[in-house]
């Protein structure tokens, strides 16, 4: 049985788990072989190489965005990663090997930046092209780094293991990222051996330039895609539980056993990523299973994502959402039979490259709900020239999702359930399809609102 499988970098950190818990648990011989694992970089390091993705801490990358000496935080680079290295010498790790290729390649992708710094310093070129190569090549350092190491530490236990390079560093041929992937893959006997994969691949339309730090699990779905697998599983730190267990409580939630792709789109729209959504669509189209697992709970089953799933039983599946959004209320006296005034907000969100998760109308005004980190006062200005009064505030989201839930009385249930914990509803929605009961909120009340509903539902 053939699978492709995904170790995220909080799991990577922890090697020895993910040797114990996802390598060697209940296998022996050969039973060990026929897998495929596509690894993030360990944890924090392509924050370091890029920026931190919760705080926005700039690293490296930024260094060169601001024609910045990057010289010193690349040396203080090799000193962490060889510091890494050092971690894991007491799982085998060759150190003098790890060392060695570590500080080889960080400092051969120094030649390269310092040659795109020069070509951006004399100022005949566009930024973006040489500025989007600088992040691909600092972006793969991380994995190159994390799929050295596991591969030489499971060559060095007595595993037949297979490092694949997707990274295509010292290779100057311009292959497309599904070329390259399927070139890599052309000739290994999956009977044989473990494939440790790099979860960036290089390719000539650049894979960060449409999925930025996504780009590990569209690398693990295309190549999902290409053997076609009997599961994809991805092995994250937790699992994909009823609601959150640091904001209910361990023991006032539960795994979530099945659930389909519907879902997992609806759990990306607010943040809370099973996968990439641009990863999931390849997966769901070609009909592969995707299995979510608990690194450091290797017998339980996880969750399992498919496309034909649908509870038999009417219920919630999943309690989410998200307290970092802005509703933007779009209010003009001409609304009001007018044709167009929709498409006209919509041209503006467009032209400013910004997508909301949630829109709610009345006669005279359009309210949309989209994420604070995209927020931009250029987008408010072009509002403010179209209509006559634009208003912003700090909002959450609250969300009940399942592929079967349309219950008579869920909404009323739910909505006396905030009311009864004074949790003011500031808007509510939900489509024809009723897969998704979203709940706009106080930023405050948003920790209490998921705690209530989990009460109330679970209960």
């Amino acid at each position: 049985m053939l699978t492709v499988e995904k170790i995220g970098g909080t799991s990577m950190s922890a090697l020895q788990d993910v040797i114990n818990n996802i390598i060697l648990f209940e296998r022996t011989g050969d039973q060990l072989y026929n897998r495929i694992f596509v690894v993030s970089a360990f944890s924090g390091v392509t924050n370091l190489l890029l920026e931190n993705k919760k705080t926005g801490e700039p690293g490296v990358y930024h260094k060169i965005v601001n024609l910045q000496d990057f010289h010193k935080p690349i040396k203080n680079l090799i000193i962490k990663l060889k510091g890494i290295n050092k971690q894991y010498e007491p799982l085998g790790l060759d150190l003098a090997k790890a060392d060695h290729f570590i500080e080889k390649h960080v400092l051969e992708a120094q030649t390269m930046l310092d040659n795109l710094a020069n070509i951006l310093a004399s100022g005949y070129v566009s930024k973006t092209g040489i500025l989007q190569a600088a992040r691909e090549i600092l972006a793969s350092i991380g994995e190159s780094h994390s799929a050295f190491n596991f591969t030489n530490i499971l060559q060095n236990m007595g595993i037949n293991t297979t490092l694949v390079d997707l990274s295509g560093f010292n290779d100057p041929k311009a292959y497309t990222i599904d070329q390259r992937i399927k070139r890599a893959f052309k000739n290994i006997d999956f009977e044989k051996t473990i494939c440790i994969v790099t979860g960036y691949t290089k390719g000539k339309e650049g894979i960060m330039r449409e999925f930025d730090r996504g780009y590990s699990e569209v690398t693990f779905s295309k190549i999902a895609v290409l053997l076609k697998p009997e599961e994809a599983i991805i092995h994250k730190e937790y699992h994909l539980s009823t609601a959150d267990p640091a904001l209910v409580g361990i023991d006032n939630c539960m795994p979530v056993g099945y659930t389909n792709y519907d879902i997992a789109d609806q759990l990306a729209d607010v943040g809370m990523e099973a996968i990439h959504p641009k990863a999931t669509k390849p997966l769901e189209i070609n009909g592969i299973n995707l299995r979510l697992k608990n690194t450091f709970d290797p017998s339980h089953p996880g969750t399992l994502i498919t496309r034909e799933y649908i509870s038999e039983q009417k219920r919630v599946e999943v309690i989410t959402g998200t307290d970092k959004l802005l509703i933007i209320d779009v209010y003009d006296p001409l609304m009001v039979g007018n044709v167009g005034s929709d498409l006209q907000i919509m041209q503006i969100f467009y032209d400013n490259n910004i997508s909301y998760t949630f829109k709610a109308t009345s006669a005279n005004c359009i309210s949309l709900v989209i994420w604070e980190r995209d927020f931009e006062k250029k987008l408010i200005s072009d509002l403010e020239a179209k209509f006559e009064k634009i208003t912003v505030e700090k909002a959450a989201m609250v969300c009940l999702l399942g592929s079967n839930m349309d219950e008579p009385g869920l909404l009323a249930k739910s909505a006396y359930a905030l009311t009864k914990k004074g949790i003011n509803i500031m808007s509510a929605g939900f489509s024809l399809r009723k897969v998704n009961i979203q709940f706009l909120v106080d930023r405050e009340h948003f920790e209490p609102a998921i705690i209530s509903l989990n009460e109330v539902l679970y209960s």
